[in-house]
């Protein structure tokens, strides 16, 4: 059996400003903070089989762009947006346009949401069970 392939897309934590108001959803975490616990996301869905990949983006000056090459290297079988790029309000466009390089170049590929870095796990095994 061949495992499936996912990829979890999201802004870089270090660019973010975890003290706007945008990201106040989102108490108590920091960069340092998302970026273990997406770290560990990775590491834990490779542990179980899955072959795992990471997409940190900006807020739209190459984010498509970085996106459709990571997309274009590997057929995943899972994409999965972070919370950060489709809770603020003020990323609505770059939602937007990730949806669509992912229809474009990931047309077969299930796509999952989760809601905080700490239900990544269960975001892709949802998806992977349909």
């Amino acid at each position: 059996m061949t495992s499936k392939k996912v990829l979890l897309v999201g802004i870089d934590p270090y660019i973010i400003d975890f003290s706007s108001p945008e990201f106040a959803a989102f108490p108590g975490l920091t960069a340092q903070k998302v970026d273990a616990s997406v770290k560990e996301a990775v590491k834990h869905l490779n542990d179980k089989g899955y072959e795992t990949d990471l997409c940190w983006t900006d807020f739209g000056l190459t984010a498509t762009n970085v996106l459709e090459k990571k997309l274009q290297q590997t057929q995943f079988d899972n994409v999965l947006i972070g919370a950060g790029i489709r809770v603020p309000e003020h990323n609505f466009l770059l939602f937007e346009r990730l949806l669509n390089v992912i229809h474009k170049y990931a047309p077969k590929a299930s796509i999952c949401f989760n809601t905080h870095p700490g239900d990544t796990i269960a975001a892709v095994e949802r998806q992977s069970r349909n």
